[in-house]
């Protein structure tokens, strides 16, 4: 099994930063991607931002979040700057995994709460 914990999530005034977190462990052979997805209430989750093969953004983000990854601790980060009020929501961690047992597959993480204050 893979588990991805969360961390950094919090409050803060817009025109503020945050920092949040995701180590992935567990019967982990490679990491192919992570990345980190938001939902706000009553809307579908969606995608911020993902590092794999290439980095994509979703445009409301460019230029203000840069994801980046440790691949010796199999940690994902999200600096996130200039927040806005629309920037809140729970933000999810996800990781496609290659696991020891020889399968794939796509894991989440618990979510951490993001609130952005006018």
């Amino acid at each position: 099994q893979v588990q991805l914990v969360e961390s950094g999530g919090g409050l803060v005034q817009a025109g503020g930063s945050l920092r949040l977190s995701c180590a992935a462990s567990g019967s982990i052979s490679s990491i192919n991607a992570m990345g980190w997805f938001r939902q706000a209430p009553g809307k579908q989750r969606e995608l911020v931002a993902r590092s794999g093969g290439t980095t994509n953004y979703k445009d409301s983000v460019k230029g203000r979040f840069t994801i980046s990854r440790d691949n010796a601790k199999n940690t994902v980060y999200l600096q996130m700057n200039s927040l806005k009020p629309q920037d809140t929501a729970v933000y999810y961690c996800n990781a496609d995994v290659n696991t020891r047992s020889l399968t794939r597959g796509v894991y989440w993480g618990q979510g951490t709460q993001v609130t952005v204050s006018s």
